[in-house]
């Protein structure tokens, strides 16, 4: 510890970051029936030193293995599986040659037992990896058929309400990319994002609580990365087909890898949808005397249809460099069409007004995305220089139409909006890591410094027209009141160093910052007004961790900042709903969040894990969403900056496997909340937990099934409360053609047509209660047909841009 502290002093500038794999050795392979030719997944691959166990891992299904983090030395391999021959030889690591990559190896059957073996492995549902955990939601077999939100309702630290809002420890403030990389996608509207993401693309999904200074600092309460299913090696593709009374779909994908070159080609369609009756009692208040209640209650029915495409290129001119290039679209309409009953009263009961609303709401969106970039590595292992571009367009646009109708079914006022939203997005950076090696009188420290430098440019842009029919016979007029166009430039320049150093000793330091320059510029063109802002911030982080056998403990701090989304600034009104009108706020400031951690996780012999985690999250500037009504009865919803919120939490996950057959894991999430805005005079608090489980177990003849749950107490805001939710699921898989094809039937919350949740709202001006009903009972039957072959060897993994400042809410 001492020669670490030494070291820190004089390596350290301004900042630095965690070090997980401080030995360079590698020992790599693939294993393949001798007889077949077919890959031997599952099977055993130890790693001995003087006879003893050093280490060792799985194959992956594609029979291909990977042991990492070894010092030099003389070691003897180990390979063996139930119904093979167990296959021994010795390997050598040394200074000049770290990396070994044995290629194909061949396991011959034992003939003696062969004919009474089952192969019954599975790989955990949840891993920890140190510095972020991971649910492998391609061995969720629940999953086939559903969406990205019914994924994420299983992630360790998540939770998703009934309407598919994400929450991690309780913020919302996070950040989501996909294959590391942001998708515009999931910065318009995380939860319509992740309705329309079909589950089946998704391959497993990391949760980081305390990102380092390498990723952007945006995203208070941490990072979330869906990592989508690709190919590695030769040639190989799947197609899926979905029907369902909520879920539909039909997918494909196409992988290429050969020598140099690698094509991955993908496309999907699908359906998704949404049903929900709410009801509404709000008192307006003045003086805290009650001057009108309005009775509102709406139904809805929905179905979106959206589509995506991909296509990604691999080059590599030679065996140390890469040149990838990448291009997607995603597109769609999102309809929210209602029909809204309403009744306005005095305090006596004595009727103001009565009407229905029917409302026409479609959300016809796009996006396109183009990625190029090269990465160079060096005969020194995980020395590494990248240099990477994107660009993104993504159209974004709103339109209704409101019709009001009196209870004799006379038009009395119509409404036309559009809203042409647009986000333009323009990013270079680039990227230098290199690790060294520091050998002290006791111990020796692995050490990787990484500097990088990045630019983001973001042109955005809405304007929306507003024209209405006061009687609801004439023209439709515009009105000037509601219509402007809105320009706003965003520019985020930033530069971090880091610092990892892990010891033999299994002592782990991962020390930075992060320098980001913000430059804002908005111009509402109509109105002539202008608004103008800059601000700096250094953000440090640092986590110190000490491993003692199979044990791990850890603390960490970080901050993290929130710049307001696009979704938040567009000044555009919704008033399809006339007396509840919904807005952003261009004059946003950003959320500074800090966030300590006091981590533990232990793993046994008999591969049960546990990982728990005390945390405190303090944030400064906290976005949410306010309400106001005024005497009339209308209220304006829209995102202000309050003063703290505060989160004390404990996160505890267990994952295991009693047998080979049956895979267990659970989670828990209990936390205090407190929220306070001086000047408002309002605050709030509470306790808040959530729970979920997924258990799944391996019968004979290739079945599986697999039972999961979501419970949760609800939420706090500054200005109310929502009761708890609940979401449950079944499912059964059956795998043929020698498994590479399978039907899954799923099942979610068979026992009730709907889900109820109610609400609470008190602010100076009204009081409301609501209750929402989320009509989610369903049934989806997915077969899904995998084809060609996948082998290990894909070589080098590309790099591309992580805009992490750029994901949704």
């Amino acid at each position: 510890m001492k020669n670490l502290i030494t070291l820190l002093l004089i390596l350290i500038g301004p900042g630095a970051v965690v070090a997980q794999s401080v030995n360079p050795g590698k020992i790599s392979g693939s294993l393949t029936d001798s007889v077949t030719a077919k890959p031997v997944a599952y099977a055993t691959a130890a790693l001995k030193k003087e006879n003893k166990l050093f280490t060792g891992t799985t194959t992956e299904a594609s029979g291909a293995f990977l042991i990492t983090n070894l010092p030099t030395g003389n070691y003897k391999l180990e390979l063996s599986f139930v119904g093979y021959r167990t296959k021994t030889f010795p390997v050598t690591l040394t200074a000049e040659q770290t990396t070994l990559d044995l290629g194909k190896i061949q396991l011959s059957p034992d003939t003696k037992i062969l004919s009474g073996v089952t192969v019954t492995g599975q790989k955990a549902l949840v891993e920890d990896k140190g510095d972020r955990l991971v649910y492998n939601a391609e061995k969720d077999i629940s999953n086939a058929g559903g969406t990205a939100a019914d994924v994420l309702r299983k992630v360790p630290t998540l939770t998703v309400d009934l309407n598919g809002n994400v929450q991690m420890r309780g913020n919302s403030n996070l950040k989501v990319l996909v294959n590391g990389k942001p998708s515009a996608m999931m910065a318009r509207n995380l939860a319509d994002a992740l309705r329309q993401m079909p589950a089946n693309i998704i391959k497993s999904v990391e949760v980081i609580t305390s990102p380092g200074a390498k990723y952007d600092a945006e995203g208070s309460a941490g990072v979330i990365n869906i990592i989508t299913k690709k190919g590695l090696q030769g040639f190989n593709g799947s197609t899926n087909i979905t029907a369902g009374n909520f879920n539909r779909s039909i997918g494909t994908n196409i992988n290429y890898k050969k020598k140099k070159i690698g094509l991955t080609l993908s496309a999907n369609t699908y359906q998704y949808r949404n049903q929900w009756e709410s009801e509404n009692t709000r008192t307006t208040l003045f003086n805290n005397q009650p001057q009108n209640i309005l009775i509102q209650r709406s139904i809805a029915d929905n179905t979106g249809t959206g589509g995506y495409g991909e296509m990604s290129l691999d080059f590599d001119p030679d065996s140390l460099s890469r040149i990838n290039f990448s291009a997607n679209v995603w597109g769609g309409n999102f309809p929210n069409n209602s029909t809204l009953y309403n009744r306005l009263t005095n305090p006596a009961g004595q009727e103001i007004q009565a009407f229905r609303n029917d409302r026409r709401f479609r959300n016809p969106y796009g996006n396109g995305q183009l990625d190029l970039g090269y990465t160079k590595t060096f005969k020194k292992p995980e020395q590494e220089f990248s240099l990477l571009t994107q660009f993104s367009r993504m159209p974004d646009n709103y339109f209704y139409d409101t019709d009001s109708y009196s209870l004799a079914e006379q038009l009395t006022y119509r409404q036309h909006s559009t809203n042409y939203s647009r986000n333009k997005e323009y990013t270079v950076q680039t990227d230098y890591t290199h690790p060294f090696t520091v050998k002290g009188a006791h111990d020796t420290t692995s050490i990787k410094l990484e500097v990088g430098v990045k630019g983001i440019l973001r042109d955005i842009g809405s304007e929306y027209r507003v024209a209405e029919s006061l009687d609801g016979a004439g023209e439709l007029i515009p009105n000037p009141s509601q219509s402007n166009d809105f320009n706003y430039k965003q520019q985020v320049t930033s530069g971090y160093t880091s610092v990892r150093l892990d010891t033999k000793r299994k002592w782990g330091l991962n020390i930075g910052a992060r320098l980001e320059h913000t430059d804002i510029k908005g111009d509402f063109v109509t109105t002539q007004t202008k608004l103008t802002n800059q601000y700096n911030n250094l953000i440090p982080s640092i986590t110190l961790s000490k491993g003692i056998k199979t044990q791990t403990f850890k603390i960490s701090y970080t901050q993290r900042i929130q710049r307001p989304l696009i979704w938040y600034l567009n000044p555009w009104l919704n008033a399809s709903d006339t007396l509840n009108v919904n807005t952003g706020n261009p004059y946003l400031k950003p959320e500074l969040n800090h966030a300590t951690e006091l981590g533990y996780n232990v793993t046994t012999k008999k591969g049960l894990s546990v990982n728990t985690a005390f945390y405190w999250r303090y944030t400064d500037n906290a976005i949410e969403y306010l309400t106001v009504a005024d005497p009339n009865g209308v209220t304006i919803s829209k995102p202000q900056n309050i003063a703290t919120r505060q989160a004390y939490g404990l996160n505890l996950n267990v994952s295991g496997q009693p047998n080979k057959e049956w895979n267990l894991n659970g989670g828990l999430d209990l936390r205090y909340v407190a929220l306070r805005s001086p000047a408002l005079n309002q605050s709030n608090n509470g306790m808040v937990w959530s729970i979920n489980f997924n258990s799944t177990y391996k019968l004979p003849k290739d079945f599986s099934l697999q039972a999961n749950g979501n419970f949760g107490s609800g939420w706090i805001s500054l200005q109310g409360t929502n009761s708890g939710y609940y979401w449950y699921g079944f499912a059964g898989k059956r795998e043929f053609w020698d498994k590479k094809a399978s039907l899954t039937l799923g099942v979610n919350n068979p026992f009730k047509r709907s889900i109820q949740q109610n609400g609470k709202q008190t602010a100076p001006t009204f009081i409301s209660d609501n209750r929402w009903s989320f009509v989610n009972r369903s049934v989806r039957l997915t077969f899904e047909w995998r084809f060609g072959q996948m082998t290990a060897g894909g070589g080098k993994q590309s790099k591309k841009i992580t805009n992490d400042d750029k994901g949704g809410r």
